[in-house]
């Protein structure tokens, strides 16, 4: 049974920084697509980073480029988003996601696309 649980959400003010983990149970991390969605107050879900399965390439929405990295720890199983040069318009709930197909730029931000979800992280960032 996959199971993800996401940890590392808190208040931080803006330009700070942030690490959220997510620990991965019951698959092969790296057989796996793997990444965070999120849902800001008022709008959808959206991907916005993601390790794909195939080959290993990581996705960024242009929203969090430059800023965001995502990693996986396959001997720990955990997932890993380093969040800097936080935003206001960063808050959100953030969930860890997985899923056994490939993604690629076309379909990454798209969360249908991931069949498996943690329960979610508040993240704010103040002004």
């Amino acid at each position: 049974q996959v199971q993800l649980v996401e940890s590392g959400g808190g208040l931080v003010h803006s330009g700070g920084s942030l690490r959220l983990s997510c620990a991965a149970s019951g698959f092969t991390l790296d057989d796996y697509t793997v990444g965070w969605v999120r849902r800001a107050p008022g709008k959808e879900h959206i991907g916005i980073a993601c390790i794909s399965s195939t080959d290993g390439n990581t996705y960024y929405a242009d929203s969090v480029k430059g800023r965001f990295t995502i990693s996986r720890d396959n001997a720990k199983s955990t997932i890993s988003l380093q969040m800097d040069s936080l935003k206001p318009e960063d808050t959100a709930v953030y969930y860890c996601v997985a899923d056994a197909e490939p993604k690629y730029w076309r379909n990454f931000e798209s969360p249908f696309e991931y069949d498996y979800w943690g329960r979610g992280t508040q993240v704010t960032v103040a002004s």
